[in-house]
């Protein structure tokens, strides 16, 4: 075979293969046609009549229009004419060989990725026979906008929520990002039976993640932010979720699936009037008593302000109650969950709430407790519930009358009648209780006259004895010498009770103080640093109580019993000397009087210092004991 013909050949082959194709595709699509382009061929199945037309010119415009017929209908031959009377199902699978890959989302489809031949009805079912749309095209059965219609002829329950939706609506807009049917469908699995399994739901939660965490053009327009969204990961229900637990809540549990809502929409599973409805499907005890609270109630009027779950709990980020960042735990629920709402100065106006319910609450030994971190202590949950929170005029109320004995005592094993008859919250405050505010204030104005009083009296003395230290510096020859005795003012066991009672009333000063003022400078590095400190701190203080009392019960024997004790008491008592020389020791620290006064073993000084130390542990024990 010489060159020229060989190229003549590389020329016409192709050319020739596709005519004698192309005609003989023709021949046997016409011969086909010459009986089913007829619209009244008919056949009997199952008691049913059957057409079996072909619309030629719908199947020349399908992606099968180069195929002939026997392509898909196989099992023909010359011998059955005009085909064998049993015509075997066509097989899309024999082409379409990833269908059940990519359509996995359909359950017959799933069917037939393990044998079973339904997957050829499926296939029909969506697609059609003959006239089959391309994919690409953009008016076509399968375009994102004519999804709803096609998928909706099977799936007509689907079709009426999804059109409704928050995502239905955007997609008829034009909305860039919207989802349609098989943006979501082909990424996760068909709903149905197993439709709770651990598989499905982590694949939805994926798929919503794919939008509304990582897709701009969702984000750019969506008013949560991804980390919103993203938050969803650390809450209690994806660690369920990712811990193989497949009945924990994920977002098309608590959104919906086909009927997503925006939270404004009443409709929606996440408007606040519904979300203790959406939240009772998993916690239907929980909804149950929060219908019948104060809450509860308050929400099914339409009043806006009241609290509903993710009020409290949170909405993305849920967390449960034993984790210490969760507003619920018990560290956290009074300051982070009730103080907001109860501390209002808007609301407490409009519904006429008590403003000052979490102020008493914090100065209480609850709060002061509860902010060193204390654990067991009550909270406003431990005394008012949580979910079934009511008024103290309910019967039925934790913090109605009759109930507080047995409330009190799940923490007061013993509590009675008498046990519940003070004030809980309390404000010393004037028309509030006029004790306690005529109390406190007198304790202020006690607090400032006498320190106060120290403060000025200490700061003349020292600088009067400077000027008299540096006149002495000055001019040593023209001032006599000071003879030095040694004198013994306390005998051993005076040095002892002495030491005791400095050093157990000032441990109570520390340790009462760090449970009164928590968030002081100097009391929280050993607050959050030191572990079991509030325990710690109680038990000191308690070690230093049981100190002190013993101390001074002893202190007293000496002083009623000892002989050099009732000396010491019969010198430390107040006597008119006394106001003499501490108006004396003030007119000389002012230079009113050149002369200073001569003291008795004990001066004005000391004795103040001594009764104001009696007085101070007179009112720490017996309020401690209190």
């Amino acid at each position: 075979m010489n060159n020229r013909f060989r190229l003549l050949l590389l020329i016409t082959l192709p050319a020739a293969v596709s005519f004698l194709t192309a005609d003989l595709s023709a021949q046997v699509n016409d011969d086909c046609l010459a009986c089913h382009e007829d619209n009244s061929l008919t056949m009997e199945k199952n008691g049913k009549t059957l057409s079996l037309f072909v619309d030629k010119n719908g199947f020349k415009k399908s992606p099968h229009a180069k195929l002939v017929c026997t392509a898909c209908h196989v099992g023909f031959d010359k011998d059955n004419v005009p085909h064998k009377e049993k015509i075997e199902p066509v097989n899309c699978q024999s082409c379409h060989t990833d269908a059940p890959v990519k359509h996995r989302f359909h359950a017959s489809m799933m069917k037939a990725n393990r044998g079973d031949p339904s997957l050829n009805a499926s296939c029909k079912q969506c697609h059609g026979t003959h006239s089959i749309t391309h994919l690409e095209a953009g008016e076509g059965i399968y375009s994102a906008i004519n999804q709803i219609t096609t998928c909706g002829k099977c799936h007509a329950a689907a079709k009426e929520s999804f059109s409704r939706s928050a995502h239905g609506v955007a997609l008829k807009a034009g909305v860039v990002g919207a989802p349609d049917c098989i943006a979501c469908h082909q990424q996760s699995l068909t709903f149905g039976p197993g439709a709770d399994s651990l598989q499905v739901k982590q694949a939805q939660t994926q798929v919503c993640m794919n939008c509304h965490r990582d897709d701009p053009n969702v984000r750019s327009r969506v008013a949560p932010s991804a980390g919103f969204i993203a938050s969803y990961d650390e809450s209690v229900h994806a660690s369920a979720l990712a811990g193989g637990n497949a009945r924990a809540a994920n977002c098309v549990n608590c959104h919906g699936g086909h009927d997503v809502g925006k939270s404004a929409d009443p409709a929606s599973h996440v408007n606040r009037n519904r979300i203790a409805e959406t939240c009772g499907a998993c916690h239907s005890p929980e909804e149950e008593a929060f219908r019948g609270s104060i809450h509860g109630v308050a929400v099914s009027k339409g009043v806006m302000a009241s609290p509903t779950c993710t009020g409290c709990h949170g909405e993305h980020k849920i967390l449960g109650r034993s984790n210490p960042n969760a507003p619920i735990a018990p560290t956290n629920v009074s300051s982070q969950v009730c103080a907001p709402c109860h501390t209002s100065v808007r609301l407490s106006e409009k519904y006429g709430l008590a403003a000052d319910r979490f102020r008493s609450f914090e100065d209480s030994f609850h709060g002061l407790a509860g902010r060193h971190g204390s654990v067991e202590v009550a909270n406003c949950a431990s005394c008012h519930g949580s979910h079934d929170i009511k008024p103290s005029t309910d019967p039925s109320s934790r913090v109605h009358k009759d109930n507080l004995i047995a409330n009190c005592g799940t923490c007061h094993p013993g509590a009675n009648e008498n046990f519940t008859k003070g004030t809980v919250h309390v404000i010393a405050s004037e028309g509030q209780d006029d004790v306690l505010y005529f109390v406190a204030t007198a304790y202020i104005i006690l607090i400032i006259a006498i320190v106060g009083g120290m403060v000025v009296h200490n700061i003349l003395d020292f600088i009067t004895k400077s000027k008299r230290i540096l006149r002495e510096r000055r001019d040593p020859v023209s001032h006599e010498p000071k003879p030095h005795r040694l004198y013994v003012r306390m005998t051993l066991n005076e040095r002892l009770q002495h030491g005791t009672l400095v050093i157990s009333f000032i441990t109570l000063v520390l340790t009462g103080f760090a449970l009164r003022f928590p968030d002081a400078w100097w009391v929280v590095p050993f607050r959050d640093y030191v572990p079991g400190a509030f325990e710690l701190r109680g038990l000191l203080h308690r070690i230093a109580a049981v100190v002190m009392v013993l101390a001074s019960l002893y202190h007293t024997y000496y002083l009623f019993f000892v002989p050099r004790g009732k000396q010491l008491l019969r010198d430390l008592l107040p006597v008119w000397k006394d106001l003499t020389d501490a108006i004396g020791v003030m007119k000389y620290n002012l230079g009113l009087s050149k002369v200073k006064p001569k003291f008795d073993r004990f001066s004005y000084i000391e004795k103040a210092e001594y009764w104001a130390l009696v007085w101070g542990t007179v009112v720490m024990g017996v309020t401690g004991v209190i």
